[in-house]
């Protein structure tokens, strides 16, 4: 049997705030056990909890990003449920109102872009962290665990999205798509190993061509891209061995263990009503007016898919290519400040450079593009260079790596041009030259000259590798096939 798989995430960005959502305590990370939790967030008798004007306006920033409804009166509620991290026995989160209604980010997912539509995007405050370090001792000396509270009460934006992702590929270019957006706007900061960005997935099969889902299971609190995909896979196989083997799938919530690569039965999965929702008595409705919105949107910066418009039009730059150039604000810039110096005629040119070897560079050095050594100033030069004929890009893929090597250990970074002349690199371009070259490689290659003839076209490039090789790879490859097909002809 055919099977189709359907995949929605449900991700918990924290909000980038000094303060809690409810409380003035702060949310900076790393200070030691239960030294960050207030009155208000361990839920201490008499205590009223008070909104953070900033979590709110971070969700509206959100929402105007994704093209969603910002609600104009917004509740929070109750979600009741006991577990030892959370206080208050209760979680103040929204239910029938969120503040962000709908909305769709696009997605690469090989060289098709997509679009992930949102289903809402509600705050919510965060609990506290169940321990389970080496180090607890209990009253009778034996192991045991511990609580720390200072994350509850940090403020979440819990973004939802329709169950439309087909593939772990899918889930993990949205994942990866909302990560970069969050930190472009600077809502979160986006560390997923300190909990500031993770994921929920709700995954399920059905026969491919059936029209209704199948039974979900949630898989909780991933918090990388890898754990992510190898958590969906292990997902979609046993679901699918189980179903095939006569069983049921039972709709449940799911962790995964990375070290066994497998997820594993947590507790039955609760539905809205066993929560007991009821709005909040000792908050009011957050009224989120025009004013209050049209002030957000003018400290917004420029969203990503306003610049990919605006590349495809000014520089006729392909679906493709606008969507690597704004993965990140970072890549963005870059690509920003290369084409301020080298021009329009060359943005495809800077577009390949920094989405090819620039990026590979980076992913193979594991640094943020931010403490690339290499600046735009440094790579304009490369590029003016193969647009002048100085070099073929051969060369200056070579000469890229050049300047990345010496700069990524610290040494001085030499000019494009003193590379150049110190390696002897300039491109041949002399017609003279060239076809004296051509020659040689002609009268050596008689049984290819012959091939060509025939008919046989691979023949012709293997006769432009010879020329190149013979050449030490700097003869101009456009001059080469224009001389060497009149001499063939």
């Amino acid at each position: 049997m055919q099977w189709e798989v359907v995949i929605g995430l449900e991700t918990h960005a924290q909000l980038q705030t000094q303060s809690k959502i409810f409380s003035g305590a702060s949310t900076r990370f790393g200070a030691a056990p239960n030294t960050q939790a207030c009155a208000v967030d361990l839920a201490l008798p008499g205590v009223l909890p008070v909104l953070n004007r900033e979590a709110v306006e971070h969700a509206i920033r959100f929402g105007l990003a994704v093209g969603a409804k910002i609600s104009p009166a917004s509740i929070f509620a109750r979600k009741n449920y006991f577990y030892p991290d959370l206080p208050k026995g209760y979680q103040i989160s929204q239910f029938e109102i969120p503040v962000v209604v709908g909305g769709k980010i696009e997605i690469l997912v090989g060289d098709e872009v997509k679009t992930v539509e949102l289903t809402r995007a509600h705050m919510e405050e965060d609990a506290g962290k169940s321990v389970h370090e080496e180090g607890f001792i209990g009253p009778h000396g034996e192991p045991s665990s511990g609580i720390d509270l200072n994350r509850a009460g940090t403020p979440l934006l819990e973004i939802v999205t329709e169950p439309v992702m087909r593939s772990a590929a899918e889930a993990v270019a949205y994942a990866k798509a909302l990560h970069g957006l969050v930190v472009w706007l600077g809502v979160c900061d986006g560390n997923m190993q300190e909990g500031s960005f993770r994921c929920d997935a709700n995954v399920s099969v059905r026969p491919k061509g059936q029209v209704e889902f199948g039974t979900r299971c949630e898989i909780k609190n991933l918090n990388s891209f890898r754990f992510l995909e190898e958590a969906i896979q292990y997902e979609v196989r046993r679901q699918i061995e189980l179903i095939e083997d006569g069983g049921t799938v039972v709709q449940e919530t799911r962790l995964y263990d990375p070290d066994r690569g497998e997820t594993r039965s947590m507790r039955s999965k609760e539905d809205a009503n066993d929560y007991r929702y009821f709005p909040d008595p000792d908050l009011l409705p957050v009224l989120i007016d025009d004013a209050w919105i049209a002030k957000v949107r003018s400290t917004m910066p420029a969203l990503p898919a306003d610049l990919r418009a605006q590349w495809q039009a000014d520089y006729g730059l392909s679906a493709y290519d606008v969507q690597l150039l704004s993965q990140d604000r970072d890549t963005a810039k870059v690509f920003e400040e290369l084409l301020a110096i080298v021009g329009k005629p060359l943005a495809k040119a800077a577009a390949n450079l920094i989405a090819g070897e620039f990026a590979s560079s980076i992913n193979r050095a594991g640094i943020a593009i931010a403490d690339a050594p290499l600046k735009a100033k440094d790579l304009a030069p490369l590029l003016a260079r193969v647009a002048d004929g100085t070099i073929s890009n051969k060369i200056a893929k070579d000469i890229f790596a050049t300047l990345w090597d010496d700069a990524i250990v610290g040494k001085p970074i030499s000019t494009v041009d003193q590379i150049i002349d110190a390696k002897g690199l300039k491109q041949i371009s002399d017609s003279g030259a060239l076809e004296a070259i051509i020659d040689q490689v002609l009268a050596a290659n008689q049984k290819s000259v012959e091939e060509f003839r025939s008919g046989k076209d691979k023949a012709f490039n293997a006769l432009v590798g010879q020329i190149m090789k013979a050449s030490q790879g700097k003869a101009n490859p456009v001059q080469v096939n224009e001389l060497l097909r009149k001499k063939l002809s």
